[in-house]
């Protein structure tokens, strides 16, 4: 990474708060971003962070806590409809699989130029008989020359180049899929492999129509794939899904079919063909104006070199810069694109004013580098991590860099730039930056990916980064996800330090079944996979969709907390600190001055916070009166 650009609106450090200031905000309730059903609700606690140390912030973190720009909120786990579980990865521990090492070598081959040759990949990543990828590698002009011989070698070379740009279009479109989460991530999908249609195949596919000329079966590869990876997971084993499986997971080819086509038909128009879903397959037609009779689309219909054509040859630069959090108007112009490209937004939810008080505000009091082996030289505090090819910006990461962790916020890129799998490549980089900054700041050993939802498909791609670990929403202790893992498929809602506990042998201090069955019965099941959320990292907005939306204050009344040990953390809230009026002090020393009424009222908000906050925090960070 470069170096650091300092935020010019920064405060100078005379002026520069040194403490952290909130105003408890109590309980909300909203339509849950991620199920999106409206028998659901979204339930959290809330504070406005008015500064915040990072040492603070990382405490809260790891209590369940997470901000949207100076918001800040802690799912209500056991009432949530879809509970929002912390998870983290050690980056030293971190073991990339094939898909993480895949996006790596595709970026260079992006940059050397030769991402276009397809024998490459077929000698990066060798295939077997039985793996459906090995199709996609076939030599197309080999069969096209079976079924043409009357053609030219310079026709050949006409008509390959146009089946490869089609199949790579069609790749660029599977890859967003999977980047917004239409697709689940986290499984190696085949390569598209356009082949051009027979006469005896016209029939089949497209009712004798001549003007069909070319035609893939992807649909079939990548319905094949998603539900035998849907499979493994459920069964534990690699058994063939079934037709009927298809439709209950919603991966039927048909459906994946009108999904390419959908995103594919602009783009197929300007070079001078139209596209269709039929059966499953995608087929591409044309007019005798722009196609000769042997299936030679003519030069002038392959678009000429773009960003997002990659037939481009030469060498191209990739540069990553880290900047303090700031508004840069060349980063909102790429999220506004981002917004309205890949989730279909409305101007009117990506104002300038929604963007600032989202992914730039931010309550965090930057620290410097002080050259002592506890600060990176970076420093401490709220960043934008930048992506540029050639000089153009492509993607930006929101990330805060804490004493403990680097903690992953958001991600917005450029459509055009959707085949990079940009959301696991800035991944990737941000859990290479903990490595490599640890050499300076020890104490930097973690990544944070924001929350897990299991319960919502979109989101389980997060536990691709291994070994991960989640937070028990009880008792704050870290918990080994594949430990977690068999009671999260059983239950929404699960006391991950009981099972931690059970697995190693021990009895355990609550009946954790018992228990949640209570807990979860007025959760239906039915909205389970009915999300349209949008993941990390392509990110990672699941969070701020809770928050941003119009929140209604709830009167429920909190669930008592425990300590590590199982007990309340009902304590003493004496000591918790008070701000009025730009005073400081302790609650037992300003009591007096309360009426009866004003007392048992503010020792109800306190008993409240200093619960949800832990007695640590409530007696160091300063609760605002005002």
């Amino acid at each position: 990474m470069s170096s650091t650009k300092r935020n010019e609106a920064s405060s100078s450090s005379s002026k520069t708060p040194k403490e952290s200031v909130v105003a408890d905000c109590g309980k909300r309730r909203s339509s849950c971003g991620y199920c999106r059903s409206p028998r659901h609700n979204s339930i959290s606690h809330g504070m406005v962070a008015y500064s915040l140390t990072v040492y603070d912030y990382q405490a809260l973190l790891d209590r369940g806590w997470r901000r949207s720009g100076s918001f800040l909120y802690k799912p209500e786990m056991e009432k949530t409809c879809c509970p929002s579980y912390t998870i983290r990865l050690k980056a030293s521990d971190f073991v990339p699989s094939k898909e993480q090492l895949r996006v790596s070598r595709r970026m260079q081959r992006f940059l050397d130029g030769t991402l276009d040759v397809k024998r490459v990949d077929a000698m990066e990543e060798p295939n077997t008989s039985n793996n459906s990828e090995s199709l996609v590698h076939n030599n197309p002009s080999c069969s096209m020359s079976e079924e043409s011989p009357s053609v030219s070698n310079k026709e050949v070379d006409e008509v390959e180049k146009s089946l490869h740009y089609l199949s790579d279009q069609i790749d660029n479109a599977v890859h967003m899929f999977t980047e917004n989460g239409e697709f689940p991530s986290g499984i190696q999908l085949p390569k598209a492999s356009v082949r051009m249609v027979s006469q005896g195949k016209k029939k089949v596919l497209a009712n004798g129509s001549e003007d069909l000329l070319y035609s893939s079966n992807i649909a079939f590869q990548v319905a094949a794939s998603i539900n035998r990876a849907k499979s493994r997971d459920k069964d534990g084993n690699d058994s063939k899904p079934s037709r009927d499986s298809d439709k209950e997971n919603g991966f039927s080819p048909k459906i994946i079919a009108e999904k390419l086509v959908a995103s594919l038909d602009s783009t197929v128009n300007i070079s001078g063909l139209s596209i269709r879903a039929c059966n499953g397959h995608v087929n591409f037609y044309t007019s005798s104006k722009q196609v000769s009779q042997n299936g030679t689309v003519q030069k002038a219909a392959i678009p000429k070199k773009s960003a997002t054509n990659r037939n481009i040859g030469g060498n191209r630069k990739l540069e990553i810069r880290l900047n303090r959090s700031s508004f840069d108007p060349e980063e909102y112009a790429l999220y506004r694109k981002y917004q309205r490209k890949v989730h279909n937004d409305k101007p009117e939810n990506y104002t300038e004013s929604s963007y600032r008080r989202f992914l730039v505000d931010t309550p965090l009091i930057y620290v410097s580098h002080t050259g002592d082996n506890t600060v990176p030289p970076c420093g401490f505090g709220s960043f934008h991590q930048q992506y540029l090819v050639d000089g153009k910006l492509v993607a930006v990461g929101v990330i805060d860099i804490l004493p403990n962790c680097l903690s992953s916020k958001y991600l917005f890129w450029d459509p055009d730039f959707a085949f990079l799998s940009l959301g696991k490549y800035s991944a990737l980089q941000e859990i290479g930056w903990v490595k490599d900054n640890q050499a300076y700041c020890p104490s930097l050993q973690h990544y944070y990916l924001g929350y897990y939802i299991h319960s919502c498909n979109k989101m389980r791609y997060k536990a691709a980064y291994r070994p991960s670990e989640l937070l028990c929403p009880l008792r704050y202790q870290w918990v080994s996800f594949d430990i977690a893992r068999p009671l999260l498929d059983r239950k929404r809602y699960v006391v991950l330090s009981d099972a931690s506990i059970l697995q190693n042998g021990e009895s355990s201090p609550f009946q954790v079944a018992e228990d949640q069955d209570t807990m979860l019965s007025q959760v239906d099941e039915s909205g389970q996979e009915d999300a349209n959320d949008v993941p990390m990292h392509g990110d990672e907005d699941e969070d701020e969709e809770m928050v941003e939306s119009e929140l209604e204050s709830s009167d429920d009344e909190p669930d008592i907390e425990t300590t590590s040990n199982g007990e309340p953390e009902n304590g003493d809230f004496s000591k918790v600190l008070l701000g009025i009026k730009g005073s400081r002090v302790r609650y037992k020393d300003l009591q007096s001055v309360f009426g009866r009424e004003q007392q048992r009222y503010l020792e109800s908000q306190l008993q409240k916070y200093r619960r949800v906050v832990g007695p640590v925090l409530s007696e160091r960070m300063v609760y605002s009166l005002g």
